[in-house]
């Protein structure tokens, strides 16, 4: 009785500890909204110049939450969607009040291809007559590509400040050796020369499919991403790689005499600069608007527009179940049909940032978009990322725009079911028995090797599937199906070389997606609404307390130990 009542003690210390850590949590929450007046009640200046700052503001696919746990340690990272970025940069380009743009992306966590977006409207803001003036501290692939959009860009005189402009460099990583060492057992079941994702558990050196994927990828993506940066700054594209090649820019002075930047000044010196910009004798009478402030107050759906377009953001993993989180395939359904419900919705963009996942959440998605698309036009737009199952749920969309710098494609399965017999043995010195009904039912529990009809078992399945992608992707695209075959077999391919090869229809943006979807219903007055839901700060918060850490981590064993036959492309490339 005496434990019983220490028990009962501690799980009321607990709940007592767990709500007032919830209400720090929402006082520091209510505290940092009445410091900055909350959401929309900033006020700007009639006049001045519009600050993009990258280190301040991420630009994401669908705006999200803050972060509580950061709003109550000071530390609130704002982050704005892309869509309302593009438009509140359009807004500025006719905005007398915006006398120009003050452009800073050093330190940016936005991907490549979104920084392509936010490029297309600064090159449409210039097209205005105004200015875009950039600053840069640390010149790098990823900033270089859209600093080269400006009117003029500066670089700080410090030495230290120079950045890594070396080429761009996707790696990959090795383990059979080291698992092999550990006892573990990794068994790889695929269809597709290319789909390599599983190729790091089982050998020591890539194939020599992956090593023409991998090369072919980062080509693709330097001719656009090099030769964007070459014509912004009227540079021949073999002059930049020979000077890139002989490592010739490291300091200040060789990324001036290269013509990448316009001067190496001072901040006191940049200041002098934006003050004559902005008609100003004096630095400290220059108002700047925060770039987020200014999209917030100036950017809102316009409720009385003729015509609605749903924009459905598919971003994130595509994984089974209803979770708030990536692209839960129940959760996912359920919005697609809710938009189907509105008869107000005229059409739809289905907007894709997903390296895929479950081959069973990607159908789900696609058997209700199939339905969707019975109705409303649907037309797909590619962000950094729309590859195997992104491809899959997508690829029947009556139009698709990719980015240059998309990857795409990976159209392949994969199986991976781990076995760790000899690490039980060997390393953990632990004996098993299994008690089972049939001869086949501790396949997958992780203590045996596949035997060969086990294999043969697995590989019926995932050869299944992989005919399924295949049709599917011959059917949604027009093509014939050993043609599918042919360039598929799990290749990532650019948005470039996609639209050689027939995968995607046109290279352009979100905004060129929702420009073609008012023009195919007859108007450009519309209404755009995104889905799903972007969860308030509040919501977000009581998500993230209803996981427990211990939930986390026996969810991720599972995932471990369960058999997975995914369709998902096996890396990223990050540029910097």
């Amino acid at each position: 009785m005496k434990q019983f009542f220490k028990m009962l003690l501690a799980v009321i210390c607990g709940i007592l500890i767990a709500n007032i850590l919830v209400f720090m949590i929402i006082a520091g929450i209510v505290g940092s909204a009445s410091e900055t007046g909350g959401k929309g009640s900033t006020v700007l200046p009639k006049t001045g110049v519009l600050a993009i700052d990258l280190s301040e503001v991420t630009i994401t696919e669908q705006e999200k939450p803050a972060d509580p746990m950061a709003m109550v340690q000071g530390q609130n990272q704002v982050t704005l969607g892309l869509y309302k970025a593009v438009r509140a940069i359009n807004y500025a380009a006719t905005d007398p009040g915006v006398k120009y743009i003050y452009l800073k992306s050093d330190v940016s966590a936005t991907g490549i291809s979104e920084l392509g977006e936010i490029r297309a409207a600064l090159a449409n803001f210039r097209r205005s007559g105004k200015a875009v003036i950039a600053w840069t501290e640390a010149p790098n692939a990823g900033n270089l590509y859209l600093n080269s959009v400006a009117d003029k860009i500066y670089m700080s005189e410090y030495q230290g400040a120079n950045g890594a402009f070396v080429g761009l460099c996707s790696q990959s990583f090795y383990l059979k050796d080291l698992l092999d060492r550990a006892g573990l057992n990794m068994q790889l079941i695929r269809h597709g020369k290319y789909k390599s994702a599983g190729e790091m558990y089982v050998r020591n050196s890539p194939s020599e499919e992956n090593k023409e994927q991998y090369n072919r990828m980062v080509a693709s993506m330097w001719e656009n991403i090099g030769g964007t940066i070459a014509e912004g700054r009227n540079i021949p594209l073999p002059e930049l790689d020979k000077m890139i090649d002989n490592l010739e820019l490291c300091m200040p002075e060789d990324f001036l005499k290269a013509g990448l930047v316009d001067g190496i000044i001072t901040r006191d010196s940049l200041k002098q600069r934006l003050a004559v910009l902005a008609v100003e004798k004096d630095f400290k009478n220059v108002k700047f608007i925060p770039f987020a402030d200014y999209a917030n107050a100036k950017v809102t759906p316009n409720f009385r527009a003729k015509a609605k377009v749903a924009v459905l953001y598919a971003d994130g993993e595509i994984v089974d179940g209803k979770g708030l989180e990536n692209v839960a395939g129940d959760r996912f359904a359920k919005e697609i049909d809710k938009i189907r419900a509105d008869k107000g919705i005229q059409a739809v963009i289905l907007r894709v940032n997903s390296p895929g996942g479950s081959v069973l959440a990607s159908e789900k998605i696609k058997h209700e978009l199939d339905l969707l698309a019975e109705e409303v036009p649907v037309i797909a737009s590619y962000g950094s990322m729309a590859a195997s199952g992104g491809y899959w749920i997508s690829n029947n969309c009556s139009k698709i725009f990719s980015n240059a710098t998309t990857l795409t494609g990976s159209i392949g399965v994969f199986g991976l079911i781990p076995e760790a017999s000899k690490t039980l043995k060997n390393v953990a010195h632990v004996g098993v028995f299994s008690a089972k009904s049939h001869k086949h039912a501790d396949m997958t529990r992780l203590t045996r090797p596949f035997d060969q009809t086990e294999y043969n078992f697995m590989l019926r399945s995932i050869e299944a599937i992989y005919d399924e992608f295949t049709s599917i992707v011959a059917e949604g695209r027009g093509l014939d199906k050993k043609r599918v075959d042919e360039i598929g077999q799990g290749r990532v391919w650019t948005g470039s070389d996609a639209l050689e090869i027939g995968l995607v229809d046109e290279i352009g943006t979100l905004e060129d997606a929702i420009n073609y979807a008012a023009s195919a219903i007859g108007t450009s007055d519309v209404c755009v609404l995104e889905y799903p839901k972007p969860l308030t700060t509040m919501e977000s918060l009581m998500a993230s307390l209803g996981q427990t850490a211990e939930h986390d981590y026996v969810k991720a064993f599972q995932k471990m130990t369960e058999p997975q036959v995914v369709a998902r492309m096996p890396y990223q490339v990050v540029v910097y």
